[in-house]
């Protein structure tokens, strides 16, 4: 699978995103180390701090299923604004990834890569907690 495959299951999370507030639609599709692949879209709730990531939603189901090791995440908007992971999923990400991790994101005219490391530089981790 390349990375455009990667996008087009995260775009294909979409659909199922609910977002009746903002109507700003997001699909996530994660890769395990395996070549399994787990989507989430984002879903919003009327105070929007309960509001769950498309990004969070993906990896709790891979975690749920008992993946804990990623190899790429593709994050695609309605707007193909080229969204990135925000700081909260971010730091989710770094608890089951380092900071190779590739991030792909959906731009109107093709894919911008990252690497977590790139966009979390000294996350939380649990070496920063058992030397704390």
């Amino acid at each position: 699978m390349d990375d455009s495959d990667l996008i087009k299951q995260a775009e294909t999370a979409l659909d199922s995103a609910y977002v009746p507030y903002s109507e700003y639609r997001v699909g996530a599709a994660i890769e395990t180390d395996d070549g399994t692949v787990f989507t989430g879209c984002n879903i919003e709730t009327a105070n929007y701090s309960n509001s769950l990531h498309a990004e969070e939603i993906a990896v709790g189901t891979a975690v749920a299923a008992g993946h804990q090791s990623f190899s790429r995440l593709a994050v695609v908007s309605s707007a193909r604004d080229g969204v990135t992971p925000c700081g909260m999923c971010r730091q989710t990400l770094a608890e089951f990834c380092n900071e190779e991790l590739r991030i792909l994101c959906a731009v109107e005219d093709g894919i911008e890569a990252y690497t977590l490391g790139a966009l979390l530089p000294a996350a939380i981790s649990r070496d920063t907690l058992e030397n704390a």
